[in-house]
C-alpha cells in the first residue's frame, strides 16, 4: 500500500505499531476468545485493560494521588457544561481566557450557568497570540479560571502555564490537541479535560483529571451522567464506557513510554514544528498568521501567497500521499496537524513537497 501522511485534525494519526497490535488481537485478546468490542465492561478482562490504563496514564504524567482520573464520553464539548455544573459550588461567577474557536464555545456554554468574565481575549486580532498573564483581569469571586492550552483551529498555544495567585481559585484546562505532547506538572491544575482522538486515541473517549477536594456538589438538577462526583464514585462504570476506544488509548500509553516517555516526545515534537516553521520563516509563499512565541507545535495553520493556488496545493499534496491539509472551514487556507504519531519523515515529505511546490509556481 503507498504509504499516506494523514495531517488530520482529529480524529487524527495514530502509531502505526498500535494500529498492528490493535488488528492483532481484534478477534483474540490475550486468549480470551473475545474482541475487546465484545467484552462486558464489568468482566475481568476489560478491567485489566481500563486498570492498566489508568495506572501507566498515572505514571507517564506523574498524576498526584489527590487526583481522580475519569474516563467519560461525550467529547471535550461535553465538558464545556460539567466543568460550570460541577465546579461553580455555590459561586455565580468564572474567568474564562478566550483564544480561539474552542474557548468561544467554552464560554458560550457556560453562559448557560453562570456569568462569564472575559478575563483576556485575543479575538482584536483575530486569535493570533496568546494572551501573557500581565494581561488577564482575573476576578477574585471566579469560581475557577479556564483556558484552553491549545487552538486546534487557530494553532495558537500556551507554551507555558499559568500561575494562580490565588491558590483557592482552581485552573482549569481544555488540553484536547496537546495533552501528552510535552511533560507537565498536573498538580497546578484543578482540572484537565480532554477528548482522546488528537494524542490519545480514537474518538468515543474523553479523558477528565479532576483534584478530589473539587467533587463537592454539582449545581442542583444537574444530570446524573454529568456529575463528575458520581464518576468518580464508580470508578468510570457509572454506565457503558467507550470500551475499544479506551483499549486503544492504553495501547497508545504504552507506546508513549515506551519510546521514552513525554521528555522524548517533547523533542520528537519540536523537531518536527521547527521544519515547518523554519519553512515560514525563509519564505515569501507561505504564512503563518500565529505570532512566533505562540505558534503551535500540533497545529500549524498557513497561507499560499496566492490564493487561488489552494486547490491545486490540496490535489498535488495528495498526489503524494499526503491528506488532509485542507484548513478548518472557519479559517480557510491550510492546516498541518502534526500530533505524536504523526513520524518526523511524513513532516520531511509535506515540507519538501512545499518546497517543491513553491518553485514551480513562483
Amino acid at each position: 500500500m503507498e504509504q499516506i501522511y494523514n495531517f488530520s485534525a482529529g480524529p487524527a494519526v495514530l502509531p502505526k505499531t498500535v494500529l498492528q497490535q490493535a488488528r492483532d488481537e481484534m478477534l483474540d485478546w490475550h486468549g480470551s476468545g473475545m474482541s475487546v468490542m465484545e467484552m462486558s465492561h464489568r468482566g475481568n478482562e476489560f478491567i485489566s485493560i481500563i486498570e492498566n490504563l489508568e495506572n501507566d496514564l498515572r505514571e507517564l504524567l506523574d498524576i498526584p494521588q489527590n487526583y481522580k482520573v475519569l474516563f467519560l464520553q461525550g467529547g471535550a464539548s461535553s465538558q464545556f457544561a460539567m466543568v460550570p455544573m460541577n465546579l461553580l459550588q455555590n459561586k455565580t461567577q468564572a474567568d474564562y481566557i478566550n483564544t480561539g474557536e474552542w474557548s468561544k464555545k467554552a464560554i458560550n456554554e457556560a453562559k448557560q450557568f453562570c456569568t462569564v468574565n472575559i478575563a483576556a481575549s485575543s479575538e482584536q486580532m483575530h486569535f493570533t497570540y496568546a494572551p501573557t498573564q500581565d494581561q488577564w483581569h482575573l476576578d477574585p469571586a471566579a469560581a475557577y479560571v479556564h483556558y484552553t492550552s491549545n487552538e486546534t483551529i487557530g494553532g495558537v498555544e500556551f507554551n507555558w502555564v499559568p500561575k494562580m495567585l490565588d491558590t483557592h481559585i482552581p485552573l482549569v484546562a481544555d488540553m484536547s490537541s496537546n495533552l501528552l505532547s510535552r511533560p507537565l506538572d498536573v498538580s497546578l491544575f484543578g482540572l484537565i479535560y480532554a477528548g482522546a482522538q488528537k494524542n490519545l486515541g480514537p474518538a468515543g473517549l474523553t479523558l477528565v483529571i479532576i483534584r478530589e477536594d473539587l467533587l463537592a456538589s454539582p449545581l442542583a438538577n444537574t444530570p446524573t451522567l454529568f456529575n463528575y462526583q458520581a464518576h468518580a464514585k464508580n470508578n468510570s462504570m457509572l454506565n457503558t464506557p467507550p470500551t475499544y476506544a479506551i483499549y486503544i488509548t492504553g495501547l497508545v500509553i504504552a507506546w508513549l513510554k515506551k519510546i521514552g516517555g513525554l521528555e522524548t516526545i517533547e523533542q520528537i515534537n519540536i523537531s518536527k514544528a521547527n521544519l515547518l516553521y523554519d519553512l515560514f520563516d525563509t519564505s515569501d509563499f507561505y504564512h503563518c498568521p500565529v505570532t512566533k512565541s505562540d505558534r503551535s507545535r500540533m497545529n500549524v495553520p498557513f497561507t499560499l501567497k496566492d490564493p487561488s493556488l489552494d486547490n491545486a496545493f490540496l490535489e498535488q499534496a495528495k498526489d503524494n500521499g499526503l491528506i488532509q491539509l485542507k484548513g478548518h472551514r472557519s479559517v480557510g487556507g491550510m492546516r498541518a496537524s502534526i500530533y505524536n504519531a504523526m513520524p518526523i519523515e511524513g513532516v520531511a515529505n509535506l515540507v519538501a513537497f512545499m518546497k517543491d511546490f513553491a518553485h514551480k509556481n513562483a
